[in-house]
């Protein structure tokens, strides 16, 4: 749940007592914040496009409004974050991924001031020290806990306005994004993604969906779990990244995006960016992964002029046995 460190001001260190308060730019600090949240809600659409079109093959599913929040504690310097976007508590919207319920009500908008998740007001739970992720991580949960207890959530604006939203179905992962880093990771519940990532430059966003549904498929798949209870040797690592790789196109064609995308996301980035990883070798090269992803490709095309959906549930060949080891496969 890390937030940007915001430019300039929010690094400073305390000023000496015999000299004068540096003069903050704050909408310097707004147009970091801006860049910070354009970012998350990229990712936030696209993770909601993805979780939300595949929620009927996912094992575990949610329910949820689409609705990230952000809290003043999370910056380097809550006092000028408040400041620089106007707010008097820490609580506001961060973004409402589109075509979500939240983006589809009324009034939920980047940056309004929150005061009220249901019964609970989480501006009143005290902050830890700057750059404190916990209390955003206690709202996230108290939201998903509402939704599942009573089918509903109402959201109160230090305006006065509420909204009542009501949940749909998603595949159980939240989406993230780093403030710093080009990594791009997946933890069993969370995608986590650095702000850094090259893919974030893709104007295309079946690209992007592309890198997200990687890390999506982890999740789905229960990678991390069963790395855990096998061991994390560089054979088995290997066989989830392929399998990850594999389900890249079935997750992308239920969400609407062309299934195509994934093998031109691995040629696009493994040209560029894929030298390092060939020696560490628990991944396929970039020219395997786009051979790998494309022979996913007919099948997918069958099942969508078929049923209109790419039922990977069924229909998807496992590279691992997810109560046991490997699946029988001559390649390494």
């Amino acid at each position: 749940m890390t937030r940007a460190l915001l430019a300039g001001a929010l690094l400073l260190a305390a000023p000496l007592a015999a000299q004068p308060a540096p003069m903050i730019d704050y909408a310097a600090e707004r147009a970091v914040i801006s860049r910070f949240q354009d970012a998350d809600q990229r990712l936030q659409d696209v993770g909601w496009r993805l979780a939300r079109g595949n929620a009927g093959f996912c094992p575990k599913v949610v329910a949820s409004v689409g609705l990230q929040l952000q809290d003043m504690a999370s910056y380097g310097a809550p006092e000028i974050a408040r400041k620089a976007l106007g707010l008097t508590g820490d609580f506001a919207v961060q973004t409402a991924a589109r075509g979500s319920p939240a983006a589809l009500a009324q009034g939920v908008t980047r940056n309004r001031e929150i005061i009220r998740l249901e019964r609970l007001d989480p501006n009143a739970w005290p902050a830890g020290k700057a750059m404190d992720w916990q209390r955003l991580l206690w709202a996230h949960d108290h939201v998903e806990a509402m939704l599942a207890e009573q089918g509903s959530i109402t959201i109160g604006f230090a305006d006065g306005a509420e909204v009542q939203l009501r949940p749909v179905a998603v595949c159980a992962s939240r989406f993230e994004l780093m403030g710093e880093g080009d990594m791009a990771v997946a933890d069993g519940s969370r995608v986590v993604i650095g702000i850094d990532f090259p893919a974030f430059a893709y104007p295309e966003e079946d690209l992007f969906a592309a890198l997200v549904a990687h890390e999506l498929a982890h999740n789905v798949l229960g990678h991390d779990a069963w790395l855990d209870t096998h061991g994390r040797s560089r054979r088995h690592v290997r066989r989830t990244e392929r399998e990850a790789d594999r389900l890249m196109p079935w997750l992308l064609a239920n969400a609407g995006y062309d299934p195509a995308a994934a093998a031109r996301f691995w040629d696009r980035w493994g040209r560029k960016h894929d030298s390092g990883w060939l020696m560490l070798r628990n991944h396929d090269g970039w020219d395997e992964r786009v051979e790998f992803v494309t022979a996913e490709l007919p099948l997918i095309a069958e099942l969508m002029a078929r049923e209109g959906r790419a039922d990977w549930s069924r229909h998807f060949r496992r590279e691992i046995d997810p109560a046991g080891g490997l699946m029988p496969d001559a390649r390494p």
